[in-house]
């Protein structure tokens, strides 16, 4: 298996950072098109657990734009082959000193790279 080709890696960077300027500007339409739209694709977050393409973008759509600004401290980006990757994160948000953590599985679909599951979590 071919690990991080430099124009997957490309590829899904791109995604990701559309992914982030998407998700600190609380564009809902598209973080709910970086999404695979599918009962399949799941999201952990810090307080609440969704099953389905449908429930994340419930999520999204009710959620304070509020605090969502944050620094990425350091990023992991791996591709296994053309068509899967994983992103990993370490992040804090503005005004708190915990650290944040953020894990997608993304896929390459016919529309383009999408996540298809995704954990954030929070250390203590």
């Amino acid at each position: 298996m071919d690990i991080n080709l430099p124009d997957i890696v490309a590829e899904v960077t791109a995604a990701f950072e559309r992914y982030e300027i998407a998700l600190v500007s609380n564009d809902v339409e598209a973080l709910d098109s970086l999404f695979w739209n599918s009962p399949h694709t799941l999201r952990y977050g810090a307080g609440e657990n969704l099953y389905g393409y449908d429930a994340i973008r419930e999520f999204r759509a009710s959620r304070s734009p509020q605090g969502l600004a944050r620094q990425v401290l350091r990023t992991a980006i791996t591709t296994y082959g053309k068509d899967f990757a994983t992103t990993n994160i370490e992040f804090k948000r503005e005004g708190s000193d915990r650290i944040g953590r953020q894990s997608q599985t993304w896929m390459r679909t016919p529309a383009g790279w999408r996540v298809v599951s995704a954990h954030v979590s929070l250390m203590s």
